[in-house]
């Protein structure tokens, strides 16, 4: 009887130890300070005074910088003529498309008056509008390793409809793709006073591009010979790729149905009013789309080219800011309101209830 009682009592004491022994399997978290969000945290109190301070610096340091970036945008100089429509003789223009895919030189000749002195080096864009080189299916279409290496000139998987001559795959386009084949092909040639005025074409593209994604060794190879439609631009077949900057600049793609590209850079001062007449070839097709051409002579300044969304953007922002900084300093001061203990605010100021 005593046995069973001492066995019975051990018994309850081993269910006690293991009832009060912590349970392993637990997913309470380790306590820290840093998951229970208990580390030193600044927590400014936006009384009237911080926010009116807070508005005023904005102002302060935008609308300096808004000033300045429109007097730097103002600077610029720059020429735009647009050309399309008065490139095309006048009993064509009822049928601009079949005159422009008809064979043979387009020369056009235009006149430009230069408003204000312009320092070199002159930059020399053509804009198109209405042409979408973001479409999925034209970005899509070109080969990244085929421009690359000569040894991936058979890598067209990914450039339809323009990546084989005639579906013959023993006769890649080398470079294949829609971007290429679309390549702009207006030209432009400059003159002042008789005087023939260069344009330098080295150097118009990326650096980086024209290193690593376009390589020397690869040559264009059946390019524009995929049946009678002409794309665009023809390419020197003993020229390497790397060397081909009207190229190179073409195939990085613009983000807007409106884009400049650079055609190429005047290295001498234009001094105002002279005029330079321009001998182009209008021989790229925008009127399928009712897409526009334009021929862009511009100058650079330390922001850039000239752009006034920039200063703009930053003269609203300060003005706004200002102006409320003004309205809540009257409304402080004319109807001003006593406030509350700050001390309250914390919500775990006494941990634990305690």
């Amino acid at each position: 009887m005593m046995s069973s009682n001492t066995a019975s009592s051990s018994a309850g004491v081993a269910g006690s130890a293991d009832s009060a022994a912590p349970r392993r399997n637990s997913k309470k978290p380790k306590y820290s300070r840093f998951t229970q969000q208990e580390l030193p945290a600044c927590k400014p109190i936006l009384t009237p005074r911080w926010v009116i301070s807070a508005f005023l610096l904005v102002s302060v340091v935008f609308i300096p910088i808004g000033v300045a970036s429109l007097f730097a945008s103002r600077d610029v100089v720059e020429i735009v003529d647009r050309y399309e429509t008065e490139c095309i003789p006048l009993e064509k223009r009822n049928d601009t498309v079949n005159y422009i895919q008809t064979p043979g030189d387009k020369p056009c000749n235009r006149t430009i008056t230069v408003p204000k002195r312009m320092k070199q080096p002159i930059y020399v864009y053509y804009q198109l509008d209405n042409f979408y080189q973001n479409h999925r299916r034209y970005v899509k279409s070109r080969s990244d390793a085929q421009l690359r290496k000569n040894s991936s000139a058979s890598d067209t998987s990914t450039c339809k409809p323009e990546d084989t001559v005639n579906g013959s795959a023993s006769l890649p386009i080398v470079p294949c793709g829609l971007i290429a084949w679309s390549l702009f092909n207006d030209t432009y040639s400059f003159s002042r006073n008789n005087s023939k005025l260069t344009v330098n074409k080295e150097g118009i593209s990326w650096k980086s591009d024209r290193d690593h994604k376009f390589g020397s060794d690869v040559y264009p190879t059946n390019f524009q010979a995929n049946g009678t439609l002409i794309g665009g631009a023809s390419l020197n077949s003993s020229i390497p790729l790397s060397k081909q900057e009207d190229l190179i600049v073409w195939m990085r793609t613009a983000a807007l149905p409106t884009f400049r590209k650079l055609y190429g850079k005047i290295e001498v001062d234009l001094e105002p009013n002279d005029v330079i007449s321009v001998t182009l070839q209008n021989n790229y097709n925008t009127y399928s789309f009712k897409g526009k051409k334009k021929l862009v002579l511009s100058t650079t300044s330390w922001l850039g080219g000239k752009n006034d969304f920039l200063g703009i953007a930053y003269l609203t922002v300060g003005g706004l800011c200002f102006f409320l900084a003004l309205v809540f300093t009257l409304v402080y001061l004319v109807k001003p309101r006593r406030l509350g203990d700050p001390s309250y605010l914390s919500w775990n100021r006494n941990p634990g209830g305690r």
